[in-house]
Parts: structure tokens; C-alpha cells; sequence
């Protein structure tokens, strides 16, 4: 597959609810998401930058979503439905994809932020369509099938201090 150079586009999706839940639930901490889009970028040149947010209201989401947006993240944010059951869902599985594959003939890397198994069948299209595909999560809670099918795989667990705050 295509190698890394510094002419290279890239998009930088990034699944925030994903990485959100497993910095806090093993480390306590938030993710640095200036940390994570320098590293996901590399060097290169960045074309877009969208981080996939869920407003849950909770204290400081607003500040969140600004904070995101003076990095270099675009934020689509999409409200959490209750369900009568009072179950909640909200995610961006569908919208992430959809955007990916907009973006595939624009760019010549696609970075997903993200260690949900479901982008796997779309890491093979994007490979498929000739656009290198690179994953940066945790490890311990990346689908084994992700990283087999993505280009390149970063673990943030292996920095955490670079990645958390």
C-alpha cells in the first residue's frame, strides 16, 4: 500500500465517544486531542479533521466542543436518544463511514481514531479504493480485526502520557 510522505492529504476522523470511554474507564484521565491530531497528521498535510461527539449534557461539553474546534477538529455532534425502555444510543458508526468514504477520493490517508471493530469492513473498502488507512487507539480495546486491517496501527496506551491529560 502506499507509503507515508510528507506531501501527503490526510482526514483525520476521530470517534470521540469511543476513546472517551476507555481513557476514563482505564486511565481516568481525557484525551489530549491536540496530542492525537499532530500525531494522526504526522507531518503530512492535513485536509480535514472531524471529531464525532455526543451531546449528553453533561458540565463543560460546550467548552469541550469549543476546545475541538480551536485544535483543528470540524465537531458533528449528534444528540443521545432515550428510548421509552429509558435506554440511551447514540453513535456515529453510520455518519463516521459515510464521511470516510466521501472523503476517500480526496485524500490519500484516512486516520481513524477510533478502536471499534464495526470500522472494519470500511478499513478494506478505503484499502480497497487505494486510500492508506491508519488506526490510532488503545490497544486493549481495539478490535483485533481493525488493526489486521488497517495500513498501520498506533497504540496510545503505549504514550498515554502523550495522549491523556
Amino acid at each position: 500500500m502506499n507509503e507515508v510522505h510528507p506531501d501527503q492529504r490526510v482526514a483525520v476522523l476521530a470517534d470521540a465517544q469511543n476513546l472517551y470511554h476507555t481513557a476514563q474507564s482505564r486511565y481516568s484521565r481525557n484525551i489530549d486531542y491536540s496530542a492525537l491530531l499532530e500525531e494522526a497528521v504526522d507531518g503530512r498535510r492535513l485536509t480535514r479533521a472531524i471529531a464525532y461527539v455526543i451531546r449528553a449534557d453533561v458540565p463543560d461539553e460546550e467548552r469541550f466542543f469549543e476546545a475541538l474546534i480551536e485544535i483543528g477538529f470540524e465537531t458533528k455532534i449528534k444528540e443521545i436518544r432515550t428510548f421509552a425502555d429509558g435506554s440511551k444510543k447514540a453513535d456515529w458508526d453510520v455518519g463516521l463511514s459515510l464521511d470516510a468514504v466521501t472523503l476517500a477520493n480526496h485524500v490519500d490517508t484516512i486516520v481513524l481514531c477510533t478502536g471499534d471493530g464495526d470500522f472494519t469492513r470500511l478499513c478494506s473498502h478505503l484499502r480497497h479504493e487505494g486510500v492508506r488507512v491508519e488506526v490510532v487507539s488503545f490497544r486493549e480495546s481495539t478490535a483485533d480485526d481493525l488493526v489486521e486491517a488497517a495500513d498501520a496501527f498506533t497504540d496510545m496506551s503505549e504514550r498515554s502520557d502523550r495522549f491523556l491529560l
